[in-house]
């Protein structure tokens, strides 16, 4: 792989209860486990942030795929639900949805060019056989 950029961050703390911090300072956050999970839910945790960066790269993706199918995809959008489980192993694991919002093109387009993203995406081609990634297409 040709490397074009490369991110780098640091967790300190308690991991889950700790703190996060790009090495430019761009993204500085405080973790915290969520309420649901037993913590204080104050700050964020690793599944808000990772379906952020997941609805985020995918849109890109989503977009670069329909420009050069020349689909209109203004007002389009991409939501993450991140949802983190127990396994069967003891362990823990992922599931993911992608909700694609593309108004501007038919159902059929729409779901054409949601799984053509899924291939380029860099999220996509790094979780693929790993977690589960569900594609919606949704009408809002």
């Amino acid at each position: 792989m040709k490397a074009l950029y490369t991110a780098e961050a640091l967790a300190t703390g308690e991991g889950r209860d700790g703190h996060g911090r790009t090495s430019d300072g761009k993204v500085d956050v405080t973790l915290s486990i969520p309420k649901e999970m037993g913590g204080t839910g104050v700050g964020t945790n690793p599944e808000q942030l990772f379906a952020i960066g997941y609805a985020a790269c995918y849109h890109s993706a989503l977009r670069l795929v329909a420009r050069q199918q020349k689909a209109d995809v203004s007002d389009s959008a991409v939501g993450a639900k991140v949802t983190l489980g127990s396994n069967d192993d003891g362990g823990f694991g992922l599931a993911v949805e992608l909700e694609i919002t593309l108004p501007n093109v038919d159902p059929g387009t729409a779901q054409q060019l949601a799984e053509a993203a899924h291939q380029v995406c860099p999220y996509s081609n790094a979780t693929r056989g790993n977690i589960d990634v569900k594609l919606t297409i949704t009408d809002d």
